[in-house]
């Protein structure tokens, strides 16, 4: 069994060595490491990683986001700030369905749109929110993180990173195309993919071959009332940069 640390090694590759279309090319190349690891089939992990932050590659960590880039979006992506927050239908990482408007009705929510659980640097936003997860309430704000992933693919990553909040499969592409945050992946690329034994098919279990533009988008009332859209998939928003966020918005009293 490949070991946690050792898929995402080579998934590190696959994320620096074959950028989604319309992302900036990483700076560096995979080292001779990670590329003799593009013979093995990477896997999710078959058991929960209780000390993921020790076994996951820190070198792949995203990036600090300047602070004069938070709230930005790439041209033509996402909704804009106080537009109402779309309805859509999505299922929970247990097969069943439902919608983001009932997540909505429970009150401020939080919505990350991330490329996969296969993407190690959404692994390590993934891994820094559920660590920061209490803050977030504290804040009355509820968390909740979709990608196109099928649902059997968002429990492994749950698992792995045992997740406190809301993960939702939206394999369909109903709340990625509500939101405007589609990416979809050039025939180029997908070949690359392949040939580092990713099958962005069978993540999803469709063949659209659309993954999502890592964003962020804050509801409150029905409203977004934050967003920040980035299709350089290696620059994310840090926990504390979005709780910043939260303390500046008019969030009612959890």
């Amino acid at each position: 069994m490949i070991r946690l640390a050792t898929s995402l090694g080579l998934l590190s590759a696959i994320a620096c060595g074959s950028p989604a279309p319309s992302e900036p090319a990483p700076t560096s190349e995979p080292t001779s490491e990670l590329t003799s690891e593009l013979t093995e089939t990477p896997t999710a992990p078959s058991e929960p990683a209780t000390a993921a932050a020790e076994t996951a590659p820190r070198s792949l960590a995203p990036e600090a986001l300047p602070s004069e880039r938070m709230g930005t979006v790439s041209d033509g992506d996402g909704l804009a700030i106080g537009a109402p927050a779309p309805d859509a239908h999505v299922q929970t990482i247990t097969g069943e369905a439902t919608t983001l408007a009932a997540l909505y009705a429970a009150g401020p929510t939080m919505v990350v749109f991330y490329r996969g659980g296969w993407c190690p640097f959404c692994n390590f936003q993934v891994h820094e929110l559920s660590e920061h997860h209490a803050r977030f309430v504290e804040r009355g704000v509820q968390l909740v993180m979709i990608s196109v992933d099928r649902p059997e693919e968002g429990a492994r990553t749950s698992a792995a990173y045992e997740i406190p909040f809301t993960v939702l499969s939206d394999s369909d592409l109903s709340a990625h195309t509500a939101y405007h945050v589609l990416n979809v992946v050039d025939d180029e690329t997908l070949e690359r993919y392949r040939g580092m034994g990713l099958d962005l098919s069978a993540s999803s279990g469709r063949d659209h071959h659309t993954i999502a533009v890592p964003s962020v988008f804050v509801v409150r009332d029905g409203n977004i009332i934050f967003r920040h859209v980035d299709r350089d998939y290696r620059t994310r928003p840090s926990a504390a940069q979005l709780l910043e966020v939260l303390d500046g918005l008019e969030l009612p009293a959890p």
